[in-house]
């Protein structure tokens, strides 16, 4: 027979009430007990006891509508700032609407209840529960049609990561001259050399920007397959640091994809010896059994390579929405674990491209042996 104290080894379950002006780690360590609200108590703890020591090099993928929720001035830009994530990967949606406030635009809350066809008669643009004038789309296409059309661009082949570094210091000009105390993505990004990598970068309305400049033949060539080894070449270096790599997970989709398959890319396609991300933290509210990506498991992630087996203890699932939890875990890092250095990966994008290369050199001489 089994012994039972092996099983009963955790915290108890304690229905104390919650004080008045209770501090964020407080409520997350003490009254976080179960549930989804436990796994938001895991991710916390993962994320700052251990994605967040120094040797470790953490990549966050962003999907969803968040930034015109207003989550990234409140949540991604001071985690950036603070050195709390080295990478990103997210929808070209994401930073669009996010330069809507660094322009000086306005989005509003709402309701979800209410008759679209009176919005769109009205110019009223909604998101959900958010609404906003039709002419925040014109004047954001505007402002990035007229900054992509500048001579550093023109027809430049580039990963979208230098095209997003490039775009942040004319975003950051521009929250200056408005004298903005709001910091978006794109600036702070820019500041702090964290690279953005925009995986569909189609799929946005700075894509479809872009496009039009193409039929003039002005405007940026982007390069996907600078992505594809620039974000690769980042894993890698982290690894061969004799550090590690941590993935955090906000939705699913294209993004989660394509931060995971930076592990293939090294393993399965460029044969390199590797064996997969160390740390991984999801917020998702998609579920595993329809066989989307969005819900798919670390357990799944491990058969591809994505994420090493032997950390699987070290990966955290939270079904909840981002919008939730976000906000919480920002919160609860920032006073858990304030600043780390900034790694300013941007800036040593070649250098670890060089690694990587080097690498499949010999891996591709060998075979030849």
């Amino acid at each position: 027979m089994p012994d039972k104290r092996r099983f009963l080894r955790g915290d108890q379950i304690r229905p104390d009430p919650i004080p008045k002006n209770v501090k964020i780690d407080t409520l997350v360590d003490t009254f976080f007990q179960a549930y989804n609200a436990g796994r938001i108590r895991e991710a916390a703890h993962l994320y700052t006891k251990k994605m967040l020591q120094p040797d470790v090099t953490v990549g966050l993928s962003i999907t969803g509508a968040l930034t015109p929720a207003g989550l990234g001035g409140s949540c991604i830009v001071p985690l950036i700032k603070s050195g709390l994530v080295d990478w990103i990967v997210t929808t070209g949606a994401n930073l669009y609407h996010d330069t809507h406030f660094a322009i000086g635009r306005t989005l509003h809350r709402g309701t979800p209840f209410i008759d679209d066809t009176q919005l769109h008669e009205a110019g009223v643009i909604r998101i959900y529960d958010i609404l906003f004038d039709y002419d925040v789309l014109l004047k954001t296409d505007a402002f990035f049609r007229k900054t992509l059309s500048s001579k550093e661009f023109h027809q430049k082949r580039m990963s979208t990561a230098e095209m997003h570094y490039r775009l942040g210091k004319y975003v950051k000009e521009r929250e200056k001259k408005l004298k903005l105390k709001y910091k978006s993505i794109l600036s702070t990004a820019y500041d702090a050399g964290v690279p953005i990598y925009t995986s569909s970068p189609g799929d946005s309305s700075i894509g479809m920007n872009i496009a039009e400049l193409a039929i003039n033949e002005t405007g940026p060539v982007i390069d996907m397959s600078a992505d594809v080894n620039e974000t690769a070449a980042i894993v890698l270096k982290a690894k061969r640091s004799k550090g590690k790599s941590g993935v955090f997970i906000l939705g699913g989709g294209s993004p989660k994809n394509f931060v995971l398959q930076t592990e293939p890319q090294i393993q399965e396609v460029l044969g390199i010896d590797e064996k997969g991300h160390d740390y991984f933290l999801q917020i998702t509210d998609a579920r595993p059994d329809t066989g989307g990506l969005s819900g798919a498991t670390p357990g799944e992630a491990v058969s591809w390579g994505k994420v090493d087996p032997q950390r699987l203890p070290d990966a955290v699932v939270a079904y909840v929405d981002s919008t939730i939890a976000l906000p919480i875990l920002t919160s609860y890092a920032l006073q858990k674990v304030g600043k780390r250095s900034l790694k300013k990966l941007y800036h040593k994008r070649q250098e670890m491209l060089d690694l990587l290369v080097k690498e499949y050199r010999k891996v591709q001489a060998k075979k030849k042996k």
